[in-house]
């Protein structure tokens, strides 16, 4: 597995990826973030495209990702991080209606913490998903960061309004 490290205003992402997919992105101090020793050596070649992607996103031109995702994780998880793809920019969503959405309306706490395994940050849009009164909830890369990318979507969403 390869990885690269790329530059972001919410800190430095590592991008991890195992045959042609995306498997990993992670922000420094990252909860379940694995050890830096499996990830595999560095190479920049095969993020090129997530690494503009993900630039056009913090540049505010791009609102949804393109990119082949390999998330290693229970069929119930890659659900989960199915559906947070579905969330659209700029929005929030409760644990409670994202497992409403998938059929199980008693799994909120099981959908939280699929929420809070996903290996792949940002592009699987986890920090979408709030508390059910709207308050911010834990977010494996920290509430300020969780609070940054949201505020920073909504000021994109406006300001094409």
């Amino acid at each position: 597995m390869p990885h690269t490290v790329v530059d972001s205003p919410i800190g430095p992402l590592t991008l991890v990826g195992a045959d042609g997919a995306l498997t990993g992105v992670y922000m420094d101090r990252q909860r379940y973030r694995p050890e830096p020793e499996t990830f595999g050596d560095r190479d920049d070649v095969p993020f090129t495209e997530a690494a503009r992607q993900l630039e056009e996103y913090f540049a505010g031109t791009r609102t949804r990702f393109d990119l082949p995702l390999a998330p290693a994780g229970t069929p119930f998880q890659r659900q989960v991080w199915e559906a947070l793809q579905a969330i659209p920019y700029g929005q929030t969503v409760s644990y409670g209606q994202l497992a409403d959405r998938l059929g199980r309306p008693a799994a909120a706490r099981a959908v939280g913490f699929a929420n809070g395994h996903n290996p792949i940050s940002i592009i699987v849009p986890c920090h979408r998903v709030v508390g059910s009164n709207g308050d911010l909830t834990g977010y494996g890369g920290g509430l300020e960061r969780k609070r940054r990318l949201l505020d920073f979507e909504r000021s994109v969403s406006e300001g094409r309004s």
